[in-house]
């Protein structure tokens, strides 16, 4: 049961990851027209490592009065970077279109790569369960 939790744990991690990339790559694609606006990123492979190792880990609630229940958000927080100009703009924006058009259709590619997996192991563990 620890190996299915460590599994799903991962791809939830992942998954978390994921949709925070999409957010940010949407955000950078809606500002394309706004002067001086630098394109953000993370660097998934360090932000999925970082949150595993317990270096990134979910963001504390926080509360206004002593009665109030804590709790942590289910969200990560990875080091936003800024990426490199590729091409020069004459208003100081930085979104590359095709930089941003390419990264989104990775990123929803693994994005639905990890649900599938997701999917599949839990369809192996109801097998297993009902034993067909």
């Amino acid at each position: 049961m620890s190996r299915l939790d460590d599994s799903l744990g991962f791809h939830q991690t992942a998954l978390g990851l994921r949709a925070q990339r999409q957010s940010m790559i949407a955000s950078n694609i809606a500002n394309a027209d706004t002067p001086n606006y630098k394109a953000r990123d993370i660097d998934f492979r360090t932000a999925l490592s970082g949150a595993l190792n317990g270096r990134v880990g979910p963001l504390a609630l926080s509360t206004t009065a002593g009665g109030h229940v804590g709790g942590m958000a289910a969200a990560t927080v990875p080091q936003v970077m800024y990426r490199k100009e590729s091409q020069s703009s004459v208003d100081g924006n930085t979104v590359d279109m095709d930089a941003e058009r390419s990264a989104m259709a990775e990123n929803t590619l693994y994005y639905e790569a990890s649900i599938t997996f997701i999917n599949g192991l839990l369809r192996t563990m109801q097998s297993a369960i009902s034993g067909q």
